[in-house]
Parts: structure tokens; C-alpha cells; sequence
């Protein structure tokens, strides 16, 4: 049997081998990108270093370099995708160096973007919300708009987010919750990370993390967010539980570290005192929903929301 380092030596040496392998040389040789780096480098590569680089000349010149006109990260033909390669010198060798395309680079702001805000049970119609696709046919939204925006001035301008949120009430379907989406997106396009938090659902998933022992530390998560949005507040009767020891140690961080919040709720400050004086046992606690509203008037600026249901548009 013919040991394999002699049928190396065979194919090598072959005719066909040989003429494969000028084929080849000729093909690269010729490609325009490898043209200009042998010429921008003529004084320092000699044909051996060429020779002995063929076959990452070759991988250079089989992938694409149009990636000005590439449509998505999906149709790229390289080897990485989201990658083009360069050539470099290395140690007299030509080697590659793969670097992001301008494609990839779009696609890792968009995923750093979509990164910054955590929502927890929140729609996705709502999360892809934006500013610019609020309705102002009603004045109390070109308010609402003002205020927003007002915010994230206030950011761009001290590069400080402000310790004060807003407080949006307003009647079912007049857009509360979609201005809370717009809005951490605009957070998220300046790289300032937030929290939404859809409230009625957040408080179930609260009990069940007594069970599975995850409680403190989605409180933790929750109360340290740099920007918490806490949609549909008063939406269900709460327990004394959920209200003083979820809701109230929630609240007093964010108002003990100057922690901008966002509420939306049905209930204007009055109403939302009074829902939240009664439990879900029907007893009256006056002084304890006085002391959560006491943080929540402490963290928010008041904005009333009126219109049409915009749910039932259709």
C-alpha cells in the first residue's frame, strides 16, 4: 500500500495538479482587490510570499466584497456572515483579517437598541411604539408628547436623567400605554436602559415567585432599573401584600435614590388613593394607600390623556 506522504508527493507533482494550481494563481492574480494590496505593498511582498499565501489569496477572492449593496445579514454569502475580509501582512505571510461590514455593524446597534429595555409583559404592538407615531388630533397627547420629550431634553442636556417621571392616566384605549413604549425606545436609541412593566400580570407572577424563591431578586430587578415604566397601576384590587410590600418597597427605593419612574393608570391621583385604600379582603386602610401615593406624587409629574378609544378605531 502506497503510504500517504508519497501519494502527496504524486499528486502534487502531477500534470493536472500543476495546471489547477496556475488556474488558480491566474484567478487571483487578477481579482482587483488583490491587485491593489500587492501594489500597495509591492516593496515588502516577493513572489515566494505570494506563493506560499495562495490559498488565503483564494479565500479572499471567493467571498464577497459588495457589501454596500447587500440587503441583509441573511443573504450574505461569506464565510462570516456579517463580516468581509481584508488582507494583512503577517509575519511574511498574506492573511486575512475579517472586520464588521457596514450591514453588521447596523445590526449590532439595532440589537445593543433592543437590548436596553426589558419589558415584562407588555404587548408588542406597544414595545414598537414611537414618538413619532402618536396621534396628536387631541391636545392632551401634543401635552403628553411635550412632556416626553422634555425628558429626554433635559438628558441630553446634563447627560443626567431626570429624577422625575410621569404619572399618565386617561381612560381605556386613549394611547397611555403605547406612550410608555414610544418612549423607552427613545431611552433605548440614547442607550439608556429601561424596565416595562405590564402591573396586573407582574403582581400574579409576584405570588408564584414566593413559591419558586425568585421573589427578592425580581424585586431587586425591578427597583434598580435606571428607568422604570410601570403600566395599568390600579388596573385589579391589590392585597395589602402586593401594595405595601411589592408596589410600597418598590416605590421607596426608586424615591430614596432619585430613580426616574413612569406610571400609567385609569385613575387620576384622587381615584388611584382611593382604589388603593381598599383590599382585596374589602378592608379600608387609609393611611397605607396615603403612604404609597405620598412616593408615587413624589416621582411623577401628572399628565392627563382624553380622546377616542383608539382600539376600537377599527
Amino acid at each position: 500500500m502506497e503510504r500517504i506522504n508519497e501519494t502527496l508527493k504524486r499528486v502534487v507533482q502531477s500534470p493536472e495538479f500543476s495546471t489547477r494550481l496556475d488556474d488558480i494563481k491566474k484567478e487571483v492574480l487578477e481579482n482587483p482587490g488583490i491587485q491593489k494590496f500587492l501594489e500597495d505593498n509591492a516593496s515588502v511582498i516577493s513572489k515566494q510570499i505570494v506563493d506560499r499565501s495562495l490559498s488565503k489569496l483564494y479565500e479572499y477572492k471567493s467571498q464577497s466584497h459588495q457589501c454596500d449593496s447587500c440587503q441583509s445579514l441573511e443573504l450574505c454569502t461569506n464565510f462570516m456572515k456579517g463580516y468581509e475580509p481584508k488582507l494583512i501582512l503577517d509575519r511574511n505571510l498574506i492573511d486575512i483579517e475579517y472586520v464588521r461590514c457596514k450591514r453588521g455593524i447596523i445590526e449590532d446597534e439595532r440589537k445593543k437598541v433592543t437590548s436596553m429595555i426589558d419589558s415584562i409583559h407588555m404587548p408588542k404592538e406597544v414595545m414598537e411604539a414611537t414618538l413619532a407615531g402618536v396621534d396628536l388630533e387631541d391636545g392632551s397627547r401634543v401635552v403628553a408628547v411635550r412632556a416626553a420629550k422634555n425628558f429626554l431634553n433635559e438628558w441630553e442636556r446634563t447627560n443626567v436623567l431626570p429624577p422625575k417621571g410621569l404619572y399618565i392616566s386617561g381612560k381605556f384605549g386613549v394611547g397611555k400605554s403605547y406612550l410608555l413604549g414610544a418612549l423607552a425606545n427613545e431611552l433605548a436609541a440614547r442607550h439608556i436602559h429601561s424596565v416595562v412593566v405590564y402591573v396586573p400580570e407582574f403582581f400574579r407572577e409576584m405570588k408564584q415567585a414566593i413559591q419558586d424563591q425568585t421573589l427578592s431578586e425580581k424585586i431587586e430587578f425591578v427597583k434598580r432599573a435606571p428607568v422604570l415604566m410601570l403600566d395599568d397601576i390600579g388596573a385589579e384590587t391589590m392585597s395589602s401584600w402586593t401594595r405595601d410590600e411589592i408596589l410600597g418597597t418598590i416605590l421607596q427605593y426608586r424615591m430614596s435614590e432619585q430613580l426616574p419612574t413612569f406610571l400609567t393608570s385609569n385613575f387620576n391621583y384622587d381615584e388611584l388613593e382611593h382604589h388603593l385604600s381598599f383590599t382585596q379582603r374589602g378592608e379600608k386602610e387609609v393611611v397605607k394607600a396615603g403612604r404609597i401615593m405620598e412616593r408615587i406624587r413624589s416621582l411623577t409629574i401628572p399628565i392627563s390623556l382624553h380622546g377616542k378609544n383608539w382600539r376600537d378605531k377599527e
